[in-house]
């Protein structure tokens, strides 16, 4: 399961990349697709709230891919995985929600 956890690395590492970019956005990132970018108050301020937000969902994405090292395939325990990463992206999604309010201008 080695090579799941490669390519379950390669996921988070997209997530550390999207949080640089929104890092050095000059501009309000957005945060959902195709959805119009927010007005804020403090841009530096808000962009550097949402890259936190993508740097810790990285972080957790990792953490949470760890026992691709260690479970062999079709383990049932992949079921907690996959509810694992449900909650994260709930959680993104609301802790962007609050970000959002914070900074709305």
């Amino acid at each position: 399961m080695f090579m799941g956890f490669v390519i379950w690395s390669v996921a988070a590492f997209i997530f550390l990349l999207i949080g640089i970019s929104v890092r050095k956005s000059r501009e309000a990132a957005g945060f959902y697709t195709f959805a119009k970018k927010p007005v804020v108050s403090d841009i530096k301020k808000y962009n550097r709230a949402v890259s936190v937000l993508w740097f810790t969902a990285a972080a957790v994405l990792e953490l949470v891919g760890v026992p691709f090292l260690f479970l062999e395939q079709n383990s049932p325990f992949f079921m907690v995985v996959v509810l694992e990463v449900m909650i994260l992206v709930l959680a993104m999604m609301i802790a962007y929600a609050r970000i959002e309010a914070r900074y709305r201008g």
